[in-house]
């Protein structure tokens, strides 16, 4: 199984139009989206192109594809205009053996955990900065992509694709994998 793994996309038709395009390139069987995905939020700038309901019309045409998480800025007034599922906190993927728990980041992160047991792996967006690190004493995995929109402190605007037990962050603008990390 292929998954793709992009968030923060905050209404950008540019990076909206990425992502649905690198999707179709990875051939992925399921794109995962962790969350803000029509509004930019008070606290970022308008990401380029933006347009909410192009971003909405793009996605909605491969609704079927799609699972995703609530982020901090999408509302109820979104989910009228999207056709799948947004409004859920979190989603649990099993992969490898261990239990993935997806989440956008503003409730559930390395400051607040989930319950998980030794070895899960925390994988979400909302900071903008793609990051995989050891926290919880070295016995958990946190992982995430970064934004595809509105990447900060200096990162690229990035994705993430998981396939045979590796995850690799990728660059949306070249599709250059800069960091893998092998889970098996």
């Amino acid at each position: 199984m292929k998954l793709m793994f992009a968030s923060d996309i905050h209404g950008s038709a540019y990076y909206g139009k990425k992502v649905v395009d690198t999707y179709k390139a990875e051939n992925a069987d399921k794109l995962i989206l962790l969350g803000d995905i029509l509004y930019h939020g008070p606290r970022n700038a308008l990401p380029k192109d933006y347009a909410p309901m192009d971003v909405a019309g793009m996605l909605n045409d491969i609704k079927h594809e799609i699972l995703c998480v609530q982020g901090n800025c999408d509302a109820d007034i979104d989910q009228m205009v999207l056709e799948f599922p947004i409004m859920a906190q979190y989603c649990i993927l099993y992969l490898e053996g261990r239990m993935i728990f997806v989440t956008h980041g503003h409730l559930f992160n390395k400051d607040n955990p989930p319950m998980l047991k030794r070895g899960d792996i925390l994988l979400h967006g909302h900071t903008h900065v793609p990051e995989w690190d050891y926290y919880n004493d070295s016995e958990n995995r946190y992982l995430n992509p970064g934004s595809v929109s509105i990447p900060k402190e200096n990162s690229c605007h990035s994705y993430l694709v998981y396939e045979d037990g590796i995850f690799s962050w990728k660059d949306i603008e070249s599709g250059d994998v800069y960091h893998t990390l092998d889970i098996r």
